[in-house]
């Protein structure tokens, strides 16, 4: 089924399932992304920009305000679970229906039948979400078209159980190293156990507590966490390395050079001989003070959440542009082998989006 084109007039359901049965793992999106700029190409309201197995498309209506909806069209490894499947309750199964196959048929359903929008619209369909970060496509884009990304305000549609989940903490990993001196393990005197050495880590960790802050009037909950450890060369040695590897999630009211000031601080008396940052993403303050986000607020309705983990709203951060989270589908059943979607709640979250950009 993935050489058929893409039916737009499909509701939005049915096309969720059509795009599950179109597979696209990382680093195969090349026939879903043709598919996509195909479909989008042959409505005469778009103008349509491809950069690698990315596209974007954009109205050109001369609105007060521009507003991007986005959303990855790849999706982790199919573990026996396409073609998608509707069973007697209505509910979808197969791989992509929430992370993140439902809220792109959003989009398109959106770029489709929204031809006179209340605010100028950019569509953001892009590669390579679900692996490492130098291989996202929005990275990609962000960094060679930035003016395909310009706007006021931005709608991630990852799974949020239909709600409205603002900002996103940033992560950051470092590794906490201590010394010692080799020695064999029947003569420990004779060295220096740098596994011992990193006690005083483990215990300042243990002694953490962790901050709360209200961002934007969303309450945020840091972590500072051991992911790691690694020391030893034989059983008969002592080791005279050891590398305590520390995860810090912290709120959207830090930059990432407080995160690590933070993190450096913090463990300053425990012994550490060197600290290097292994992989560092600032988060995204909520964006829920701009007009155009209160007015989605109303659309869509609910109470908005704090993102405890990190999503792509912190590369429009980047960008000056404010964003939320908010798409169909339960975000605790992405990537497990029975993902699953309730077909009803699809087309509820197009036409709460259709209601903010058509009243």
């Amino acid at each position: 089924m993935a050489d058929t084109p893409l039916d737009l007039t499909l509701d939005a359901a049915e096309l969720t399932a059509r795009l599950v049965d179109f597979p696209s793992e990382s680093g195969s999106e090349k026939p879903l992304a043709d598919a996509i700029e195909a479909a989008l190409r042959a409505l005469p309201h778009l103008t349509v920009d491809r950069y690698g197995n990315n596209v974007v498309a954009r109205t050109n209506l001369g609105r007060a305000e521009r507003v991007i909806l986005a959303g990855h069209i790849d999706t982790v490894p199919i573990a026996d679970n396409v073609p998608s499947r509707l069973d007697e309750n209505g509910v979808l199964w197969g791989c992509g229906t929430c992370d993140m196959k439902s809220g792109v048929a959003v989009q398109l359903r959106i770029a489709a039948t929204v031809p006179d929008p209340n605010r100028d619209l950019t569509f953001v369909f892009y590669d390579n979400e679900e692996v490492a970060a130098h291989l996202n496509g929005l990275k990609h884009v962000a960094e060679a078209h930035p003016e395909w990304l310009a706007g006021d305000f931005a709608v991630l549609l990852e799974p949020t159980d239909g709600q409205v989940e603002g900002g996103c903490q940033g992560t950051l990993r470092m590794f906490l190293r201590t010394e010692g001196e080799r020695a064999h393990s029947a003569r420990a005197w004779m060295g220096s156990n740098a596994i011992h050495a990193a006690a005083p880590i483990l215990a300042r960790l243990a002694a953490y507590e962790p901050r709360r802050p209200v961002v934007d009037g969303l309450q945020f909950h840091e972590g500072l966490n051991a992911v790691r450890i690694e020391g030893g060369v034989a059983n008969n040695v002592i080791p005279d390395a050891c590398t305590v590897v520390v995860n810090f999630r912290y709120a959207p009211d830090r930059t990432e050079e407080e995160a690590e000031a933070f993190v450096r601080a913090y463990f300053a008396d425990c012994g550490v001989t060197e600290f290097i940052v292994d992989d560092h993403t600032g988060g995204a303050r909520p964006g829920l003070t701009h007009p155009a986000a209160a007015a989605f607020m109303a659309a869509v309705g609910g109470e908005a959440r704090p993102k405890f983990g990190w999503t792509d709203v912190a590369r429009f951060s980047a960008l000056g542009v404010p964003a939320v989270n908010y798409g169909p589908g339960a975000q605790l059943l992405a990537h497990k082998v029975d993902e699953r979607v309730e077909a009803a709640v699809i087309p509820q979250a197009e036409e709460r989006l259709r209601a903010w950009l058509t009243s």
